[in-house]
C-alpha cells in the first residue's frame, strides 16, 4: 500500500516548479489529485495526463484562489468531483520585488492577495468539509524569507510571515476536530525561475548554505508527502524549513 492511498489532495499553483513536484510526488504516493492553474488550459490538461500515468485520478481547475468566491466554488467543485478532500496544499504564490521606497501600492496588494489572502480563502472554504470528515491536513507554503525577512521583498516577506501566523492559529482552532495545519518554509530552491540568474551569483548562494547546494523541488515535495500522510498525525502548528541549514 502506498503512503497516500485513498486520499484526495488539492494543490494550488501546480503547473510548474515546486507545485508540479508536489503533484507528481503525491501521484506517486497514490493520492488522487485536484490542482489549480491560472494560465494555459493546454498545460493543465497535459499535467492531468502526466499524473494519470501513475494510475490515480487527476483533474485541473482553472481558478484564482485569491478571489474569495472563486475559492469557495473551487472547494465545492473538488468535493463534488472526488467525493472528499483530505489534504489542502496552498502553494500558489508570486513576487513583485522592489525596495520599499520604490514599491507601489499595487505591488503590495498583489502579493498579499495571491500569497496570503488565498490561504484564508481556501482554508475557510475547506474547513466545513474537514470538520464533517473529522480529519484533514492543511499545508501552507511559506518561505525562509517569512521567518527572517529580506531586503527588497517587504511585501513577499510580510505575506509569508502572515501565512505562519495564520497557520498556527488555524492549528489551535481546528486541532480538536483532528484537523492539522503546518507550514513548509523552503530556502533557496533551484527551479525554472533560478535558471535565468547569473551562475556566479547562484554559486555564491550555494556556497553560503551548510549543505553546499540549492534545494530541489523534490526536496520540498517529499516533506509535503510526509505532512499529508498519517505518518505525521501528531504534528500540527509547525514551521518546517527546507533550506539546507541556511537559517540554522
Amino acid at each position: 500500500m502506498k503512503l497516500l492511498d485513498g486520499k484526495v489532495a488539492l494543490i494550488t499553483g501546480a503547473s510548474k516548479g515546486i507545485g508540479r513536484a508536489i503533484a507528481t510526488a503525491y501521484a506517486e504516493a497514490g493520492a488522487d489529485i485536484a490542482f489549480t492553474y491560472l494560465s494555459s488550459v493546454e498545460k493543465g490538461q497535459a499535467l492531468e495526463k502526466e499524473l494519470e500515468a501513475f494510475d490515480i485520478k487527476a483533474k485541473g481547475f482553472k481558478s484564482d484562489a485569491s478571489d474569495f468566491s472563486a475559492a469557495e466554488k473551487l472547494i465545492a467543485d473538488v468535493v463534488s468531483e472526488f467525493g472528499q478532500l483530505d489534504i489542502l496544499i496552498n502553494n500558489a504564490g508570486i513576487t513583485r520585488d522592489n525596495l520599499l521606497m520604490r514599491m507601489t501600492e499595487q505591488m503590495w496588494d498583489d502579493v498579499i492577495n495571491v500569497n496570503l489572502k488565498s490561504c484564508f480563502n481556501t482554508v475557510k472554504a475547506a474547513t466545513r468539509t474537514f470538520m464533517k470528515q473529522k480529519s484533514g491536513s492543511i499545508i501552507n507554503m511559506s518561505s525562509v524569507v517569512g521567518v527572517k525577512g529580506n531586503a527588497g521583498q517587504s511585501n513577499y516577506s510580510a505575506s509569508k510571515a502572515g501565512i505562519i501566523g495564520f497557520t498556527k492559529s488555524v492549528a489551535l482552532e481546528l486541532g480538536s476536530r483532528n484537523i492539522r495545519a503546518n507550514v513548509v518554509a523552503p530556502g533557496f530552491i533551484e527551479t525554472e525561475m533560478t535558471e535565468v540568474l547569473d551562475e556566479k551569483t547562484v554559486q555564491g548562494w550555494r556556497d553560503a548554505i551548510p549543505l553546499k547546494r540549492g534545494g530541489t523541488p523534490t526536496d520540498v515535495a517529499n516533506l509535503c508527502v510526509f505532512l499529508g500522510s498519517d505518518m505525521s498525525s501528531y504534528i500540527t502548528g509547525q514551521v518546517v524549513q527546507v533550506d539546507g541549514g541556511m537559517l540554522t
